[in-house]
């Protein structure tokens, strides 16, 4: 990280410890989780209730991908002049509105709209909560980024497990959501105090979001592909099930839980393994291990090979946001933010062109996209000069 941003670094408000802090931000990333595993997991309600093909609903992914490119301004206008603090808490209000809103739209134009909200808002969210963690990291001094990431698998996870709960009570979408959405606030309601201030002026040197270059560019397709993967997983995993593999309503859901699961603990132990075996070989290893994993599965067909192979995604793709994120914040406040908002795009795009390739073809051929994704970080990787 540059002189002058580390010169930017805050220390904790208020007297809080650094300890709550890190705790506020992995909150924020467990909401980010949450919120996308709830809306994912009901793509197949949402594509029922409101009489969807696979286009439509490739069309209603892109609208939040769209969203995540419209943020651009947005995002670089709110953390300029209030802060990643204030970043953190809007997003993170505006949320769950949207989540209720997606459930009660009357018609496909207005499921459109939410989704385009979301995809501004989750990716505003994003950027602050990982500005926020390299904040906390360096003011702690303490490699946390790859636990925050863990912590945001664990969101899917709680959110696919509770869809699969609540589908056992009710398939009345806006309850569910009305669920979700008032955890959501509670959430970012107890975390916002404990956040990192800043001067709004340190946000990227007081400078306007700038695309990728160099060493960043490189970065940035990482995040990108790294993310196509993640977001497809957590969009079309669940109705690859239902669709393909005749799974129940009530087994759907565990295609995102298997994935979330292994993501979850690999990212618990990332921050051990990355100082061991490099982000490298990580990032190398990891998108090999995706990709052949998932391409098998989709030849082998069927339940059991599915889940593994959804779990082998979710285990090799864990290093690569924390080890793509954290390198990005060497390079500087502005290669990251660009960096971040590259990986919120991927996440948010990736999807659609999934649901594109699947009413051409078939929908395991779409899932085949992910599986190239996963190679394309494998390499890409040799391309970055890891310090």
């Amino acid at each position: 990280m540059t002189t002058s941003t580390l010169s930017t670094m805050p220390s904790p408000a208020n007297g809080h410890s650094i300890r709550r802090t890190q705790l506020a931000v992995a909150t924020l990333f467990l909401v980010l989780g949450f919120n996308f595993g709830t809306w994912a997991s009901r793509i197949p309600a949402l594509k029922v209730q409101l009489g969807l093909s696979t286009a439509e609903v490739g069309f209603l992914l892109l609208a939040s991908g769209l969203g995540a490119v419209f943020s651009f301004p947005v995002t670089a206008t709110i953390l300029h002049r209030l802060g990643s603090k204030a970043a953190c808490l809007i997003s993170g209000a505006l949320l769950p509105v949207v989540l209720i809103g997606l459930a009660l739209a009357p018609n496909y134009p207005v499921a459109l709209l939410m989704m385009l909200l979301e995809g501004v808002l989750a990716s505003l969210l994003n950027v602050g909560m990982n500005a926020q963690g390299v904040q906390a990291e360096t003011v702690g001094k303490q490699a946390i980024m790859s636990r925050l990431h863990a912590v945001f698998s664990l969101g899917g996870l709680a959110a696919a497990l509770f869809a699969s709960g609540m589908t056992f009570f009710t398939d009345v979408i806006w309850v569910h959501f009305l669920l979700a959405a008032l955890i959501l606030w509670l959430a970012v309601a107890v975390s916002i105090p404990y956040l990192l201030a800043e001067k709004p002026q340190a946000q990227a040197g007081g400078k306007r979001f700038a695309l990728p270059e160099g060493v960043a560019l490189w970065l940035g397709l990482l995040a990108l592909c790294g993310t196509v993967v993640e977001g497809s997983m957590a969009d079309w995993s669940a109705l690859y099930l239902k669709d393909a593999v005749m799974a129940s309503a009530q087994i759907a859901p565990l295609g995102i839980a298997f994935f979330s699961i292994t993501m979850f603990i690999a990212r618990w132990f990332g921050d051990a393994w990355r100082m061991r075996f490099g982000a490298p070989k990580m990032l190398l290893w990891g998108g090999l291990l995706a990709g052949v994993g998932l391409s098998a599965a989709l030849l082998l067909g069927g339940l059991i090979p599915a889940l593994v192979g959804f779990a082998l995604v979710g285990l090799g793709m864990a290093a690569v946001s924390p080890c793509v994120y954290t390198q990005a914040a060497k390079q500087g406040a502005v290669a990251l933010a660009a960096v971040t908002t590259m990986g919120s795009i991927g996440a948010l795009m990736g999807p659609p062109m999934i649901g594109f390739v699947a009413h051409e073809t078939s929908l395991s051929w779409g899932m085949g996209l992910v599986a190239l994704a996963a190679l394309m970080i494998a390499a890409l990787t040799p391309r970055v000069k890891w310090d």
